[in-house]
């Protein structure tokens, strides 16, 4: 292909011999520059003649001047893509996509729950005005935040546990949708579980550590995927493990969490907190009745035996 082109271009040919020669004509300049630009030319096509050709005039050679090509559009391009790697917007926006995929993957409502029921009850073992002191909101707020700790321990591990299960029920979750890897999501799970154990011991509480024991003993047979565990593809199961964490864990040891370890007082159990046992009892069993109705497709599809599956609500959401 090179000496069919050299051919095309004789000029080229008899500039090379009178480099060579040293034959001198009057025109020899105008015809080097004329050559030298038609070699530019065809150096940007069939970089293969850079081997065959060097320029007449002693000028630099064309491997040295692709060199300076090549420096310069890698400098053009080193200076183009430096902005891009320090762009506030693009890192703003990649810290409220983390943000918005934690919040879904601690699934917030159970948070909000979790919250809600641990301050309920640690103001019925308030008994004067005087008990409302920054000790009390101290005591809360070492059971607060050691629980909701264990909150995601769970709520994390179930997803763990349903990965394939959520891509149907629940696609808009981190590890379902992809937007967390299995290992970021053992990693978060592992983490806030030796998180709330290690506030739960720092805290002294004994009350508050069993707590979390028995919430992390229950909420791992809940959902892990080993033999003789996995209770939730069983209604009877599921439904007590719901009602021991919901009505008796957090109403019992939250509050002798607050009435023992923060008044410092001897167990007595009023009349109120059995109510509030009673009632969260009764409402445990509608939570362990009603919740897994939006999912029923994919509890069907993977044998996760619900009170919803068995009940055939399927066939009243679902008419065929």
């Amino acid at each position: 292909m090179d000496s069919m082109l050299l051919r095309s271009f004789p000029n080229i040919n008899n500039a090379s011999s009178l480099a060579t020669t040293g034959s001198y004509l009057p025109n020899a300049s105008w015809h080097n520059r004329k050559i030298q630009k038609e070699y530019n030319f065809l150096r940007f096509r069939w970089p293969s003649l850079n081997h065959h050709y060097k320029s007449i005039e002693g000028g630099c050679t064309c491997k040295k001047c692709n060199i300076k090509f090549v420096v310069k559009a890698t400098s053009e391009k080193s200076f183009e893509s430096e902005p891009q790697a320090f762009d506030p917007k693009s890192i703003l926006d990649s810290v409220k996509n983390s943000l918005d995929a934690f919040y879904r993957f601690s699934r917030p409502h159970t948070v909000i729950g979790t919250a809600l029921s641990i301050i309920s009850v640690s103001l019925l073992a308030v008994e004067k005005i005087s008990d409302i002191s920054p000790l009390f909101f101290t005591g809360v707020l070492e059971a607060v935040v050691a629980a909701l700790f264990m909150n995601i321990y769970i709520v994390g591990l179930n997803q763990l546990s349903d990965v394939e299960i959520d891509k149907i029920n629940k696609p808009y979750l981190p590890l379902a949708s992809g937007e967390y890897s299995f290992e970021t999501g053992v990693t978060i799970v592992a983490s806030f579980s030796i998180l709330s154990f290690w506030l739960g011991w720092v805290v002294g509480s004994w009350p508050l550590f069993w707590a979390l024991f028995v919430s992390f003993v229950l909420g791992t047979a809940y959902s892990i995927n080993v033999p003789l565990l996995r209770w939730k593809r069983f209604a009877v199961l599921a439904a007590m493990c719901i009602l021991a964490v919901r009505a008796v864990i957090v109403q019992l040891a939250f509050f002798l969490h607050i009435q023992t370890h923060v008044y410092k007082r001897p167990p007595v159990f009023s009349r109120s907190l059995i109510f509030a046992t009673a009632f969260m009892s009764f409402f445990s069993v509608v939570i362990a009745l009603f919740k897994d109705i939006p999912d029923i497709e994919g509890d069907k599809v993977f044998g996760i035996q619900s009170f919803s599956v068995r009940l055939g609500i399927l066939d009243l959401c679902y008419p065929s």
